[in-house]
């Protein structure tokens, strides 16, 4: 026995499909347990994140002057 996990979408025709291209020409027994996901939800900053901003009480924080870099070989 053979245990897979899918994540799909099942369109208006009702019909989930789950291609299993490594068995051909056979029969086989499933059992299929789902659950409905809810899409998520447009991902923002917790208000507990965006209440940090500002929040800092130490010395001012500067960025040191960034060096010359040299060159990288091509990534192939």
């Amino acid at each position: 026995m053979q245990s897979i996990k899918v994540k799909s979408h099942i369109g208006n025709d009702g019909m989930l499909h789950i291609p299993l291209p490594e068995i051909r020409d056979t029969e086989v027994e499933a059992i299929i347990v789902y659950k409905t996901v809810q899409k998520p939800s447009k991902r923002q900053w917790s208000p507990e994140f965006l209440s940090t901003f500002g929040a800092w009480q130490g010395e001012s924080l500067e960025r040191a002057t960034q060096e010359e870099q040299p060159d990288r070989d091509a990534f192939l």
